[in-house]
């Protein structure tokens, strides 16, 4: 299992960012994924600067870190013939070091551009579309497309990069599994269900096509001080309980804040390692690896609290994990 390092933009502005992506990689994680979002998930993450710029300048201050978005929707606030230049050009700006990571959207980000927010099974029509146009521009020469979403007309990547972007595709059930396996490189989710990885593996199976990469995620608040961390967590991160099938349709913060305000210290505590455990790190992540993901990416909960958790993951977490990777 590999280990990477998540920039959620929605607790930090655009410098802090790139200075924590240079930090990650100065503390050995594999990889850095970065949220791409119109808007933070509460009032008390206070950022949301945008992305595509903070990428381009981490690939100026990293020289090995792989970089990924977690994850953009090419479909509403970005066209994905749009999408597919960005990708090209933070592809070249890193010398190769950026997987393409997608996903179907959630109406805090999308509504913002006016055109309401589609049942999910319009999103993943709107998002197969999406595929398909990006990897038709990916693979060079012009474009041209008329579907049911979306229309392209003479577009061409005019630097299309020496490394063809990969793209990874978010997935959260069975659905979005054998729609999406067989037309990605790799697959995301954030749940650690075997369900998920055995339906990609076999549904890439059914085309003649091997496995691949299954990246996850994880919340760590840690802190010398637990009661700090799991206060810190409640009050940025309780948005996380709701799930994805919930976390997708609300329309902004205040909506987050009163789904989740009964949301107890003790419910996100049992959820999220809190504290200066390096074991129930290791605990939470296993329960990816026993799952078959085969990367995993931790978020540290608190824009002000990266510089001590990367620290301690370049100490402690990090040896520690890769550890319990080995033992399998």
């Amino acid at each position: 299992m590999r280990f990477g390092y998540t920039l959620l933009t929605e607790q930090a502005g655009p410098g802090p960012l790139v200075r924590h992506a240079a930090g990650a990689e100065r503390a050995g994680f594999d990889f850095a994924v970065m949220s791409d979002h119109h808007s933070p998930w509460l009032d008390s993450q206070g950022h949301a600067p945008y992305a595509w710029s903070v990428l381009g300048a981490v690939t100026q201050a990293t020289e090995r870190l792989e970089l990924m978005t977690y994850v953009t929707c090419p479909t509403m606030r970005y066209h994905p013939a749009v999408v597919a230049q960005k990708a090209a050009t933070i592809q070249e700006l890193s010398d190769g070091r950026f997987l393409l990571g997608l996903g179907a959207g959630e109406n805090l980000n999308e509504h913002v551009v006016g055109r309401g927010w589609p049942p999910v099974n319009v999103r993943h029509e709107m998002l197969s579309e999406a595929l398909e146009i990006i990897g038709d521009l990916f693979d060079g020469g012009y474009t041209n497309f008329a579907g049911h979403h979306f229309r392209v007309d003479s577009a061409k990547l005019w630097d299309l990069p020496r490394w063809r972007v990969p793209i990874g595709v978010a997935v959260s059930g069975a659905q979005s599994v054998r729609r999406f396996a067989p037309v990605s490189d790799a697959m995301i989710a954030v749940d650690p269900e075997a369900e998920l990885c055995r339906g990609w593996d076999a549904a890439r199976s059914a085309v003649r096509q091997e496995t691949s990469r299954k990246i996850g995620q994880i919340p760590v608040s840690w802190d010398t001080d637990e009661k700090a961390a799991v206060s810190r967590a409640r009050e940025q991160f309780r948005w996380f309980a709701g799930g994805w099938k919930v976390n997708a349709e609300l329309p902004g913060t205040a909506a987050f804040d009163a789904a989740t305000r009964f949301v107890t210290e003790e419910d996100v505590a049992a959820a999220i390692p809190c504290g200066a455990s390096t074991e129930r790190v290791v605990t939470s992540a296993r329960a990816f690896l026993d799952a078959g993901f085969t990367d995993l990416a931790l978020v540290q909960v608190g824009g002000d609290r990266q510089e001590p958790f990367l620290e301690a993951a370049e100490r402690e977490l990090l040896p520690a994990l890769r550890e319990a990777a080995g033992r399998r």
